[in-house]
């Protein structure tokens, strides 16, 4: 009985692709990873509303947080303190490193969340009163196949 043995020249290339896999796979955990996702859904939430976009900022809200204000009544908040009372035609924001949350509520009376992931979002403004900066936690989970934001409402 003969015994076949790799040629020479496959080993490297073998080695080669077993060496990619593991590198994709281990950039795919952390580009795709739960906070990952989470954290790209706050860049465009705040990406939205330093661009005035508030109709698209406002889809990305949790149904607890669209329970709270209608689309319409949001977009005139939002345009009426920033814009308005502020002066500020835009934004820029900076985002904390994210934190996991077990069993997380939005406020006393809902159901809490399995996992929540925390994030203080800063946002600078310069206005017709000057320079100053917003800051508010935000709070992202996974409903029905999607990253929501949610604020906290808890006293």
């Amino acid at each position: 009985m003969r015994r076949r043995r790799v040629p020479p020249i496959l080993l490297p290339g073998i080695l080669i692709l077993i060496i990619g896999i593991v590198l994709l796979s281990g950039t795919k955990l952390l580009l795709f990873s739960p906070d990952r996702q989470a954290e790209a859904a706050v860049e465009e939430f705040y990406t939205f509303e330093a661009d005035g976009d508030f109709s698209d900022s406002w889809e990305l809200l949790h149904p607890f947080m669209k329970e709270k204000f209608s689309k319409t009544a949001y977009i005139q908040d939002r345009t009426h303190v920033f814009i308005g009372h502020f002066g500020a035609e835009t934004f820029t924001y900076d985002l904390s490193e994210g934190e996991e949350i077990d069993n997380w509520k939005m406020e006393e009376g809902r159901p809490p969340f399995k996992t929540a992931y925390k994030f203080l979002v800063t946002q600078s403004y310069e206005g017709k009163y000057g320079k100053f900066n917003f800051q508010q936690e935000v709070y992202v989970v996974r409903h029905q196949e999607q990253w929501s934001i949610l604020w906290d409402y808890n006293q």
